[in-house]
């Protein structure tokens, strides 16, 4: 009999050696690493704008399955295409274009509530084939046209100006059931635009686009809290306040040539239903910090899976059954 026990006490004893090597927490951050992001950040246990991950490629797009690699897509994505029709519908609707130009494809990912837009703008085979449109621009247009808590990756099989990236972000957010308000859209597809001559004329500063972009997130968070209070701002008003915005990131002299476009675009915001929006301004001072000191093309600092609802939840689950284990060690005596 005392001999029984004694054989009892050394199993057990080399089974609670054996996993105190691993300590609990190092064990959850095994599990998290065989997560990808996409399964994690679309997990049912947390809320998204987005019920899943989409990818739409361009109808011009080739070379699909380097596109997936580069987009880090994989078989938990809904796959979409955008056409020329879409482009008319969500970007331009007098424009003209074709198909085969249609050649940006974009991935989007719901994140966590509160973390705003983040954008990566990804090279295609070690090019750099969106010329044009910075990660900065597609954040804050993204959000001034009613998305939030999202992901997008960016990239093209070949050079392209990527302005018609967003075709595939609205059309994502539509097919996920989200209605988008064409005023709104059209508004933000404007700012996009409008932009585009006052990053160019800075092109050698690469913290300038964050810049630029969180005075305009800072203008349009002023302008939705003063329509919040029953003010409706002027033009002339608006252009005070871009100025100061710009005053406070330090980029007025660099921009005050260049203005004018952007205040214009401003003035179509504050016309638009989305200014009074009485969520807008915590949405946008989200993706303000993510894009007022970023720079260059990769803007997703995505947390750390343990820092997350689900890592938490994994943390607890190894906890739990920590507790058990010491608990059914302790039955045995």
């Amino acid at each position: 009999m005392r001999s029984n026990k004694l054989t009892k006490i050394i199993i057990t004893s080399t089974l609670a050696l054996s996993l105190l090597a691993v300590p609990v927490s190092q064990a959850t951050v095994l599990a998290a690493e065989t997560t990808s992001e996409s399964t994690s950040s679309s997990s049912t246990t947390q809320t998204h704008t987005l019920n899943k991950s989409y990818v739409v490629y361009g109808a011009g797009a080739a070379e699909k399955n380097e596109l997936n690699n580069v987009l880090a897509v994989d078989d938990n994505f809904t796959t979409l295409t955008a056409t020329a029709s879409d482009y008319q519908k969500y970007i331009n609707p007098n424009g003209s274009t074709t198909n085969a130009a249609m050649v940006s494809s974009v991935a989007i990912v719901p994140t966590d509530p509160g973390s705003g837009i983040k954008v990566n703008v990804k090279k295609f085979n070690g090019e750099d084939n969106i010329t044009k449109v910075t990660a900065q621009q597609y954040a804050m247009v993204a959000q001034m046209a009613g998305v939030t808590d999202v992901t997008i990756t960016v990239s093209a099989n070949r050079a392209v100006s990527g302005e018609s990236a967003l075709t595939g972000v609205y059309k994502a957010i539509a097919a996920d059931g989200v209605s988008l308000n064409e005023q709104n859209t059209q508004s933000a597809n404007q700012m996009l635009t409008a932009t585009n001559g006052a990053i160019e004329a800075n092109k050698d500063d690469s913290k300038y686009p964050g810049k630029l972009m969180a005075a305009v997130g800072d203008t349009t968070k002023e302008i939705n809290q003063q329509k919040k209070q029953g003010t409706t701002p002027t033009q002339n008003q608006i252009q005070v306040i871009f100025n100061q915005k710009l005053e406070e990131r330090n980029i007025y002299n660099e921009t005050k040539n260049h203005e004018q476009p952007i205040i214009n675009a401003l003035v179509q915001f504050n016309n638009a239903p989305i200014s009074s929006s009485k969520d807008y301004s915590s949405h946008v001072t989200d993706t303000i910090n993510n894009v007022k000191n970023s720079s260059g093309d990769m803007m997703n600092k995505a947390k750390k899976f343990l820092n997350s609802q689900d890592g938490q939840a994994v943390k607890q689950q190894a906890q739990s059954w920590w507790t058990r284990f010491v608990n059914w060690i302790r039955s045995w005596f």
